[in-house]
């Protein structure tokens, strides 16, 4: 019975249908269709078409220029240094040449290591401030200035304050281009969403900023809780994200990269990529307002915030780590490298932190104490407290209560030793951090009258650029008013 079925369904009607209509021969394969179509011109367009695309420049090609572009730059300078030395344009033999390029390639492996974070420049100890050169300003503005940063060249700065007004302004001559903000329709069509809660009108208030590592792009958020990004070549707004609750207190991007990241008074993290204009991923994690952020090249990102802690988010691990801070409130911080960690807060301290452990390894209080009897103090090496943490100068003739001592900004010259930080006691303090016996050792201090809201380094370590106003950053506790608004910039020398 089995044979006979098996017979039978060889013999099916559908399957012999099938077979018949494969075999069945098309006999109008060779007619031709007629068709307004030109074929010949079609696939004449596509030639040329393929023919330019293989003339464009792929990725790895232009990636291949650049760096033949640099490393002849790099060989040039080495000439020239070879040449200054010996004093008389000679030519080279094998020998030499040789020679030349390995030292080129000892410079490429340094700047290297020096970017990857794993050489620290020791250039603290060399930094002089000229007794005649303090803070000059460098850009105006009409209401106290809340964020500034530097393009990843140091030939341009950006600022921004608290009417909305975004300025970028040259290092060296100071001229000025202020950033215009679209129509409401116009920011509407590029993603702005309407007003949430009692708001009527979205606010120009501008809380922070940060420029890409390439210079293309600049981000800036605020009270209207959205991220804003802008063209630096053009000044023209291009895209507004959507997404926090709460008002834009921090932004950063991941060096080397367009990767953004963005704090929030709504407590969390987004992550936004600006090339492509997409959001990527919220972190959760903070109890309270997230005040402060900040990345190196590798995908991790600190934060802190007044729930007393500071965070760092391991991106790709999907992990964090929680540091606890004394002070009642973190009012920002920063990576010195991807090990070690600085901090300023409330209370007027400023804390040093190394990843591996969860309490500061070391504590300088009074940062920025104001003299009560315009007495200035000593820095005794010698006070201690019980922990082993330093006691900066005479207790009984300072306090660190007012909110003019509050440390508000914290900032570390890219892969070294040297650090800076900010408060509304009238001045700028310089230090040094030093790794091996883990302390903070004052350098200078310079006079800058006003609340200093937001510091950044040239990379060069050349100048140190303060955004300065008459009024705190996140608020109208406090004000001098014999500040002047606007960014500050001090030379430095090595």
């Amino acid at each position: 019975m089995p044979n006979k079925n098996r017979k039978k369904k060889s013999h099916d009607p559908f399957f012999a249908d099938d077979n018949r209509k494969r075999r069945k021969p098309n006999h109008d394969d060779d007619a031709e269709i007629e068709s307004d179509f030109e074929e010949d011109e079609f696939f004449a367009s596509a030639d040329a078409d393929a023919d330019e695309e293989s003339e464009e420049e792929t990725g790895a090609e232009a990636r291949k220029r650049i760096a033949q572009d640099y490393l002849r730059k790099v060989r040039e300078i080495a000439q020239k240094e070879k040449e200054r030395e010996d004093g008389e344009e000679v030519e080279e033999d094998d020998d030499e040449e040789g020679a030349r390029d390995s030292l080129v390639a000892q410079k490429l492996i340094k700047e290297q290591q020096e970017e990857s974070g794993r050489v620290r420049r020791a250039i603290a100890s060399r930094v002089k401030v000229s007794g005649d050169e303090g803070f000059r300003v460098l850009a105006k503005h009409r209401c106290s200035v809340t964020s500034v940063a530097l393009s990843e060249d140091d030939s341009k700065g950006f600022s921004a304050s608290k009417d909305g007004v975004i300025m970028q302004w040259d290092v060296n001559s100071g001229q000025c281009e202020r950033y215009k903000w679209p129509s409401d329709s116009v920011l509407k069509s590029h993603g702005l969403k309407d007003p949430q809660a009692s708001a009527t009108k979205q606010s120009k208030h501008v809380l922070s900023l940060s420029v890409s590592s390439d210079g293309r792009y600049l981000a800036t958020g605020g009270l209207d809780r959205h991220v804003h990004i802008w063209d630096t070549r053009t000044r023209e707004h291009l895209q507004a994200f959507p997404g926090h609750r709460g008002p834009v207190s921090c932004l950063t991007f991941r060096q080397g990269t367009s990767e953004l990241f963005s704090g929030s008074f709504d407590r969390t993290v987004k992550i936004w990529n600006v090339e492509d204009r997409t959001y990527m991923n919220t972190l959760f994690g903070h109890q309270s307002e997230i005040l402060s952020i900040d990345c190196l090249r590798k995908e991790r990102v600190l934060t802190a915030g007044r729930d007393r802690s500071m965070q760092l988010f391991k991106v790709h691990e999907e992990s964090r780590l929680v540091f606890r801070a004394p002070a009642s409130s973190l009012e920002c911080g920063c990576f010195i490298n991807n090990d070690e960690l600085l901090s300023g807060s409330d209370d007027g301290s400023i804390e040093l932190w190394d990843v591996m452990r969860k309490k500061p390894v070391y504590i300088l209080r009074n940062a920025h104490a104001l003299l009560v009897d315009n007495m200035k103090s000593d820095q005794k090496d010698s006070e201690k407290l019980p922990n082993g943490n330093l006691e900066n100068g005479y207790h009984q003739n300072h306090h660190s209560s007012s909110v003019f001592s509050w440390v508000s900004a914290v900032t570390v010259c890219r892969n070294s030793d040297l650090a800076a930080s900010g408060a509304g006691n009238g001045s700028v303090r310089l230090w040094a951090v030093e790794s091996e016996t883990k302390d903070i050792k004052p350098l200078h201090d310079v006079p800058l009258v006003g609340f200093v809201n937001s510091l950044a380094f040239a990379k060069s370590a050349e100048f140190l650029v303060a955004g300065v106003g008459q009024e705190p950053r996140l608020g109208r506790w406090g004000r001098n008013a014999e500040a002047r608004n606007g960014v500050s910039i001090l030379p430095l020398q090595l």
